[in-house]
């Protein structure tokens, strides 16, 4: 039996409540404009190059070369030598791996200033190991606490290569620097650096002269040829005079 008669005068029934059925998604109207977080990388790249001076052919040229950078290098001095024909596709660009696993491999055990200094001067075609020989150092700048060159860091040095037609060495002078981020005053700074950098070149004992820089194409994955002399494998099959060591190639 109910017992109405506990509840309080003049207080409503209960209401009975239902029970709670799956909630329906609600329905939001799309928005007219998206609002998106952007995202962007700049990376600038930039370098000079001098002049090219010709260097009297002998064993004491390629041994000048570090010579070039006294006064100028404000790190230890690094010679890059000519890449062998099993690293001809090498080239520091991640998008493609294969490329870019040679490229580590053959500069793994470079230092980082070195191995920054390649990204750079490979990357807008100022230096090309099928052929040079790059001696490079921190020229300007600073470096961060992992060792490599801040964004605004001038690094280079000399690139020499064998002139095909004489046997003579070509050296110049190359500087480079970049990535994230620019500054204004760089450019100022790198040209007083290449012109103090030609100025050693020209002064060396060897020195014949300025010369027109007319640099060898090289024709990968034709296969090499053997130095007799020093037994590197030639970048390129037409090259008359040895990339490493500048003595001239025999054919058969």
């Amino acid at each position: 039996m109910p017992l109405e008669f506990l509840r309080r005068r003049g207080a409503p029934a209960p209401v009975p409540v239902a029970k709670a059925g799956p909630s329906s998604p609600a329905s939001h109207a799309m928005p007219e404009e998206v609002v998106a977080q952007e995202h962007q990388l700049r990376l600038n790249y930039a370098g000079k190059t001098s002049e090219g001076v010709r260097i009297k052919a002998g064993p004491g040229a390629l041994a000048d070369l570090p010579a070039m950078l006294a006064g100028i290098a404000r790190s230890d001095v690094e010679v890059v030598e000519p890449l062998p024909i099993e690293y001809s596709q090498a080239t520091p660009t991640i998008v493609r791996p294969s490329e870019a696993m040679q490229w580590l491999n053959a500069h793994h055990a470079l230092s980082p200033i070195a191995r920054h200094a390649l990204v750079v001067l490979e990357s807008i075609d100022a230096v090309d190991l099928a052929f040079d020989t790059f001696v490079c150092a921190l020229l300007d700048g600073e470096i961060d606490t992992s060792g490599y060159p801040e964004y605004n860091a001038v690094v280079g040095g000399v690139a020499a290569h064998w002139d095909e037609v004489t046997g003579d060495m070509v050296v110049r002078g190359v500087v480079g620097w970049g990535g994230r981020g620019v500054r204004g005053d760089t450019d100022r700074v790198g040209a007083k650096i290449l012109t103090s950098l030609l100025s050693n070149i020209l002064a060396s004992q060897y020195s014949l002269g300025l010369t027109a820089v007319q640099r060898p194409a090289a024709a990968h994955g034709h296969g090499g040829v053997i130095c007799p002399h020093c037994g590197f494998a030639s970048a390129h099959e037409r090259a008359f005079y040895c990339p490493k060591c500048g003595m001239r190639l025999l054919r058969g």
